[in-house]
């Protein structure tokens, strides 16, 4: 799922190379924490939240998938 995550905020972004995904558990939940530079903050973000929106609906669909719980947060 990560991987995923990654591939995407890569796509969506000007400097690739700038894109972190860590991931950590919490309670029976899998945190994944998304940095980006800080001038494709708003790239990820997408207007009034949809692109951030749309990946943590994928994110959830491939995480109910293999029987997890997911989420995604986008780190300033």
């Amino acid at each position: 799922m990560r991987e995923f995550i990654e591939y995407i905020a890569k796509q969506l972004v000007d400097t690739p190379s700038a894109v972190v995904v860590t991931e950590e558990e919490k309670e029976g939940k899998v945190v994944f924490k998304l940095k980006v530079g800080e001038s494709d903050v708003g790239k990820i973000i997408g207007r009034k939240g949809r692109s951030a929106q749309a990946m943590r609906v994928l994110l959830s669909a491939v995480a109910a998938k293999n029987g997890k719980r997911a989420i995604l947060e986008v780190v300033d």
